[in-house]
């Protein structure tokens, strides 16, 4: 990994937090209550589609909405349930939303009903010009080259090829999680090679458990950002970045660069704890980047944090520095 200059990152990391480097937009958080890892697709024909985790992690939901405060209020349907028994039948987590040449596809992570830890990625896939409504029906599992831990699956497209990263364990338990990037043949089938692009390293990255994970990209400034999620999901709970030229080769590791520090994480001051696992979109506007993502609005759990429900969905503007990189205003509240 590169890193930058510690002048460099001054500007990106602490965000200069200018007068006037306010909030433009103003949103009705929480958007959701009890909804963690909340995944935001915008639709051609601007329907804001929310899908995340719920407390129970049994299920998977959607409600939309015609604009990013419309979802507050939106129903929310069922769309697919656990298996009562074998794979798909526990600890289902982060699903996301992503149209693929014309077809719904939803990435989720899930473990078996009677193994719970062994969490693997799985997909479904909806033909309907609706995903809210149609048939979703199981693809299979997305297989990786090492059968372990995976989980958090994203996908893009990039000069006309399609991948996917996700987060996995590579390196055995007690390593955590680290983020690989594959290209991909189809929406369900990696091609290889699978490379690591982050692992923990930094302490920040290490709180309880290491852990790099949730990740989601975004695309803009002639770089390629991917924002992703660090440490136990408590108040340690916090976001890192990586980026790349989109020009480089992005399966080659030595040209992905790292933020040594985090960009978001919690701040008592605004009653944020554990920021992380965001989505992207853009406002009404066409233009405006917003990220969406969950934290708490305390910081003591009692019991483990994966028990706790309060991980509730939010809704922030992205800023961006004069040197284009993406400014998560980390001082300021929504």
């Amino acid at each position: 990994m590169k890193l930058l200059q510690i002048t460099t990152l001054a500007i990106i990391l602490l965000g200069l937090t200018i007068a006037g480097h306010a909030q433009s937009l103003q949103f009705n958080n929480p958007l959701a209550l009890e909804r963690a890892d909340p995944w935001v697709y915008k639709s051609d024909d601007g329907t804001y589609y929310l899908i995340a985790t719920v407390p129970e992690y049994d299920r998977i939901v959607m409600r939309k909405a015609k604009s990013i405060n419309g979802l507050k209020d939106a129903a929310e349907k069922e769309l697919w349930h656990k298996h009562a028994a074998g794979v798909m039948g526990h600890h289902i987590w982060a699903p996301e939303l992503h149209r693929i040449d014309g077809k719904w596809y939803i990435y989720f992570a899930a473990g078996e009903a009677e193994k719970i830890w062994n969490i693997r990625m799985w997909v479904l896939s909806n033909a309907s010009d609706d995903p809210m409504q149609g048939e979703w029906k199981e693809e299979g599992q997305i297989k990786t080259q090492q059968e372990s831990f995976s989980l958090d699956a994203t996908t893009f497209e990039h000069q006309g090829k399609q991948y996917l990263i996700w987060a996995q364990n590579v390196r055995g338990k007690d390593q955590g999680t680290a983020l690989v990037l594959s290209e991909m043949k189809n929406p369900t089938t990696l091609t290889g090679p699978e490379v690591v692009i982050t692992e923990p390293e930094f302490s920040w990255e290490c709180m309880k458990y290491k852990v790099n994970e949730g990740p989601a990209v975004l695309k803009k400034n002639g770089k390629i950002f991917v924002s992703y999620s660090a440490s136990a999901t408590n108040h340690n709970y916090c976001m890192g970045l990586l980026w790349i030229d989109e020009d480089a080769d992005i399966l080659d590791v030595s040209n992905w660069h790292k933020s040594p520090g985090p960009v978001f994480y919690t701040n008592e001051d605004v009653k944020r704890y554990g920021p992380g696992h965001n989505s992207f979109t853009t406002a009404e506007d066409g233009k405006t980047t917003i990220m969406i993502y969950h934290a708490r609005d305390y910081k003591e759990i009692k019991g483990h944090e994966l028990s706790d429900p309060n991980r509730a969905t939010r809704a922030r503007v992205v800023q961006w520095t004069e040197s284009g990189f993406p400014d998560f205003m980390q001082y300021e509240g929504d």
